[in-house]
């Protein structure tokens, strides 16, 4: 089994539950994290055995894209997209972080971060 990571993707996006935030928008950053067998990739050095992360970054962005309240909303929304692209996964963690959140101190970021387990 290994890991594919790819990590601090950043978007401008108008996620947010109040009226504000969604107008403005904000900066976000998205880590995902994806285990899965790469035993062939690794062997073959064939792209169609792997995970590809620009298809993983396409996915982000176009969900990322998509207003929200709840960055929690965000998360599952592209945690369920990539159980749909990537069938072989045996695990999914999606991170997304709204950096410098409107409150009242001074506050560099704030996350949510789910994962699953796929038994496939």
């Amino acid at each position: 089994m290994g890991l594919i990571a790819i990590e601090g993707m950043q978007f401008y996006a108008h996620h947010g539950y109040y009226y504000e935030e969604q107008k403005i928008g904000s900066q976000y950053s998205v880590d995902v994290y994806l285990r899965a067998d790469l035993t062939q990739a690794a062997r073959e050095d064939t792209l169609s055995k792997t995970i590809n992360y620009e298809n993983l970054y396409l996915i982000c962005e176009e969900i990322m894209e998509q207003r929200a309240h709840l960055i929690e909303h965000v998360a599952q929304k592209i945690l369920d997209r990539i159980a749909i692209e990537f069938p072989n996964l045996m695990y999914a963690k999606v991170r997304v972080a709204k950096l410098n959140p409107p409150l009242k101190g001074t506050v560099e970021r704030v996350y949510v971060s789910l994962e699953k387990e796929f038994k496939r």
